[in-house]
C-alpha cells in the first residue's frame, strides 16, 4: 500500500528536485553535485526494493496483531487516518532517537545523514533495513486498533511530508508553525555534525515532541551536514554496510562483555582500554573539504545517468508489478538492481575493476531479461529479445569507447 503512493510521488520528487537543481545554479550555489545526487537516489531506490521484500513480512506481522490482540477495531475515518499520523510520529520519534543513540540502528539509519549536501535528493536517501528493524516499535498502533489501511497509508502520508523539509532555501516559517511542526530550519539542525546540533530534533511531523522529551535545537547558524566520520564512498551498498563492518572491526578486540556491550552502546563509545568514548568533534568550517571524487569524462557520465534513468525506470515497473511476479524473480530484480548501482558507483569511483564487472553486468541483464519475458509475456519474447540485444550492442560500444577515451581525462585509477 505505502509502495504505490510512493511510486506515484516519484515523479513529483524528481520535478521538485529539479526545481531546486535550478534554483541552485541561478543563484550560483554548490548544493548540488552529480555523484553525490545520483548516489542519494540509487540508496533510495534501494531502500524501496528491499522494501517491497520486507512487504510481506511487515504486513503480515500488522495484521497478526491486528486481528488477534487488538484492544478494539477503529472504523476507517478521517479523524483515525489522523490519529494515525499523530500516533506514528510519537512512535516515529523513538524509532529515530534510538536510531542514534543505540549502535545496531545507528548502523542501519546512518545512511540517511552520509550525504555532505543538504538537499531534496538527501530526503530519498533511505537505508535498505532500517524500517524493517525499527517495525516491532509502532505494535501499539495495530494493538490499538488502527486499520492496515489506515496506518499505512499514515506511513506514506509520513513519508511524504519529510520530503520538502530537506532544503537549504526555506528559512524559519511562522512562529507557531516552527513550534508545533517538523520544519526545514529545524530538520538541518538535525542533519549537522556540528557538536551543539548533534542529536537533536527527531520527530518526522510533530515538533512538538522534542520539545517535549528534550531534544529540541533551534537553528543559529549554517550547519556542516554529513556523518562525523565521512563515509568517502559512492557505493550503495557500502553506504548501508560500513558501520556494520567498523563495529565489528573493533569487537574483534574487546572483551566478551564489551562484545555485547557494543551493540546496544551509544555511537562513539569504546572501552577505556580502547580509548574511551568519542564524542562528535568541532568541525573546522574554514578547511573542511567534502568527498568529491568523480570521473571527468563526459562520455562516462553520460553513460552513467543513462543507466541511472535505466534503474528508475525498472524500480517503477517493479513496485508497479511488484505482486504479480515470482518471488525468485523479485529477489533476481533486486540483485539486478543493487549490482547495477554498484557499477555505477565504481565508475564514480574509477575503480579498475568496474570495466570488466560491467561486460558481465550486460550480459547478466540480457539473459535474465528474456527470461524473464520468455516465462512471463511470452508474446512479447521476440520484440524484447531483438530491442533488448541491440541495447546490449549499443551500450557495450558506448562503454567501451568511454573507456578508451579515459586513460585521457582521468589522472588516477585508484583499486
Amino acid at each position: 500500500m505505502e509502495a504505490i503512493y510512493i511510486l506515484f510521488a516519484i515523479p513529483v520528487f524528481l520535478v521538485l528536485i529539479g526545481l531546486e537543481l535550478l534554483v541552485s545554479l541561478w543563484l550560483k550555489k554548490t548544493n548540488y553535485r552529480f555523484n553525490d545526487t545520483i548516489t542519494n537516489l540509487n540508496v533510495g531506490i534501494g531502500s524501496q526494493a528491499f522494501g517491497l521484500l520486507f512487504k510481506v513480512l511487515l504486513l503480515g506481522f500488522y495484521m497478526l496483531v491486528y486481528e488477534n490482540f487488538a484492544i478494539w477495531h477503529q472504523p476507517i475515518t478521517l479523524w483515525s487516518f489522523l490519529l494515525a499520523i499523530i500516533g506514528k510520529d510519537f512512535f516515529f520519534y523513538w524509532a529515530h532517537r534510538w536510531g542514534h543513540t543505540v549502535n545496531i540502528f545507528w548502523g542501519a539509519h546512518i545512511v540517511h545523514h552520509q550525504s555532505e549536501e543538504y538537499n531534496l535528493s538527501v530526503a530519498l536517501r533511505q537505508s535498505w533495513f532500517h524500517n524493517l528493524m525499527a517495525f516491532p516499535i509502532f505494535i501499539p498502533l495495530p494493538l490499538m486498533g488502527f486499520d492496515p489501511l489506515v496506518f499505512f497509508a499514515a506511513m506514506a502520508a509520513h513519508t511524504l511530508y519529510q520530503f520538502w523539509i530537506h532544503t537549504r532555501y526555506i528559512g524559519r516559517l511562522p512562529d507557531w508553525i516552527e513550534y508545533i511542526f517538523n520544519t526545514p530550519s529545524h530538520h538541518r539542525v538535525h542533519h549537522a555534525i556540528d557538536p551543539k546540533y548533534v542529536d537533536k530534533n527527531y520527530a518526522g511531523v510533530f515538533i512538538i515532541f522534542d520539545r517535549m522529551f528534550g531534544t529540541f535545537r533551534a537553528e543559529e547558524d549554517e550547519p556542516t551536514y554529513g556523518i562525523t566520520k565521512p563515509l568517502n564512498s559512492w557505493n550503495p551498498t557500502w553506504a548501508n554496510v560500513h558501520y556494520y563492518a567498523d563495529m565489528f572491526a573493533a569487537m574483534k578486540q574487546m572483551k566478551w562483555a564489551d562484545k555485547l556491550r557494543m551493540i546496544v552502546a551509544k555511537p562513539g563509545w569504546l572501552p577505556e582500554y580502547m580509548g574511551g568514548f568519542t564524542g562528535a568533534p568541532e568541525v573546522d568550517k574554514e578547511n573542511y573539504v567534502k568527498y568529491d571524487k568523480g570521473t571527468t569524462n563526459k562520455g562516462l557520465i553520460g553513460y552513467i545517468l543513462v543507466q541511472f534513468i535505466l534503474i528508475l525506470v525498472g524500480i517503477s515497473a517493479f513496485m508497479y508489478r511488484f505482486e504479480e511476479i515470482s518471488t525468485f524473480y523479485q529477489i533476481m530484480f533486486v540483485g539486478a538492481i543493487v549490482l547495477s548501482m554498484m557499477i555505477c558507483g565504481a565508475l564514480f569511483e574509477n575503480k579498475k575493476w568496474v570495466f570488466v564487472a560491467e561486460y558481465a553486468r550486460l550480459l547478466l541483464l540480457l539473459v535474465m531479461f528474456n527470461t524473464f519475458y520468455y516465462f512471463w509475456y511470452h508474446d512479447w519474447f521476440m520484440v524484447m529479445l531483438v530491442s533488448s540485444s541491440l541495447s546490449f550492442v549499443l551500450f557495450n560500444a558506448w562503454f567501451t569507447f568511454s573507456g578508451l577515451m579515459r586513460g585521457r581525462t582521468e589522472i588516477k585509477v585508484e583499486n
